[in-house]
């Protein structure tokens, strides 16, 4: 994999066969190269390849949440965001707290149920 474009679903064996490192490089030349101006590039693409991670391996209430937020008018990048926006959440509430294993893990799994590209627009416009 040379490029990445999160408008574009990468195969899942060709992500998961990267190391992370270079998965993380990936995301970092596209913001690069489409001039994104983010307060802290590494941390977003940190979140982009965690939904990314979570995709490939068929994750099935990400994958739900993604499809229904495509269906909902939301390009991929913008459901990537929507999405990775409840995984800052939970990694807020999982360090705050002291939620863990799988409480943590159903608390996301129900917040991504409720996620709609309506409010999520709402919240990042």
């Amino acid at each position: 994999m040379e490029h990445y474009d999160p408008v574009r679903k990468p195969g899942s064996r060709e992500w998961l066969a990267l190391d992370e490192q270079e998965r993380l490089a990936l995301v970092v030349g596209y913001h690069r190269r489409t001039r994104a101006k983010l307060p802290n590039l590494q941390l977003h693409a940190a979140i982009h390849v965690v939904v990314e991670n979570q995709l490939a391996e068929r994750i099935g209430v990400v994958q739900e949440t993604l499809e229904r937020l495509l269906a909902e008018g939301l390009d991929r990048h913008e459901a990537i965001h929507a999405i990775g926006s409840v995984v800052t959440e939970h990694l807020w509430k999982a360090m705050n707290e002291r939620l863990r294993g799988r409480d943590l893990e159903e608390a996301y799994f129900r917040r991504l149920a409720a996620l709609t590209a309506s409010d999520w627009l709402k919240g990042a416009g």
